[in-house]
């Protein structure tokens, strides 16, 4: 029996997705409407909650904040820094994806959100550019 040591809501590392939804050459980007980095805009993910699986969080968050239905593509990586999060310990699952249905809409704690050229990017919250720059390596020939 494994035992586990627990800050209250989140194990520690918490475990969280986020999601590169890809449509043509722009990528969906969600303006965050909390702290930590309220105001940027960020890949739209979130945390897993106690026994969902990965991907069915990835697909949970992205409808909550964006009101898309995505296709999970890939694996992207896992990113695992200590210090990408300025909460705590925050492990992220990253997939790739793209629309299935549904119309871009922000709701949940998403204040805005919208594509961007995946080229062109503003300046984005936790480590969401090095993220998308290792992506962009493997993908964007």
């Amino acid at each position: 029996m494994i035992e586990c040591i627990c800050n209250g809501k989140y194990k520690i590392p918490a475990l969280a997705v986020d999601a590169i939804i890809r449509e043509k050459e722009k990528i969906v980007l969600i303006k965050r409407g909390k702290e930590p980095f309220k105001g940027r805009w960020a890949l739209p993910g979130g945390f897993v909650k106690e026994g969902e699986k990965t991907t069915q969080a990835i697909s949970r968050e992205v409808e909550e904040e964006t009101n898309l239905k995505i296709e999970i593509k890939n694996l992207v990586g896992v990113y695992s820094d200590p210090n990408r999060d300025p909460r705590g310990h925050v492990v992220s699952v990253v997939y790739s994806s793209e629309i299935k249905e549904g119309g871009l809409e922000a709701s949940s704690d998403a204040k805005e959100t919208r594509l961007f050229s995946i080229n062109e990017l503003p300046t984005l919250a936790f480590d969401h550019k090095k993220i998308i720059d290792e992506y962009k390596k493997v993908t964007i020939k």
